[in-house]
């Protein structure tokens, strides 16, 4: 996330922007976050990620199956991935269902 302080009255504040939804990813931004968050493995995968032009969208749509026929033949690699791509999932869905709530409750107030 990308943090900025806002200085008004001599208060500090931090301004959190959210990150680009995953389904807006684009094949650079999904070789960005195989580095960070599968680093063991980067190397070993990033030509098939390229190859394959793996996407945000398709990222999140992909499963262990998938990853098997991109050509991730070692199971504990596609295992070890796959749990990354499940907590990516489940983290964008939790930002989705809190963009809905604060719509929600917009709408009340």
């Amino acid at each position: 996330m990308v943090e900025e302080a806002i200085y008004s009255s001599g208060k500090s504040k931090i301004k959190t922007e959210r990150p680009r939804p995953v389904y807006l990813w684009s094949v650079n931004d999904v070789q960005k976050w195989l580095r960070r968050h599968c680093s063991d493995y980067y190397t070993l995968y990033l030509d098939l990620f390229i190859q394959h032009d793996i996407t945000g969208r398709a990222l999140v749509r992909m499963h262990e199956n998938t990853l098997l026929r991109l050509g991730i033949i070692n199971a504990q690699h596609r295992e070890d991935i796959w749990r990354e791509i499940m907590k990516l999932r489940l983290k964008t869905d939790i930002l989705e269902i809190r963009d809905l709530e604060r719509k929600n409750n917009l709408n009340y107030d």
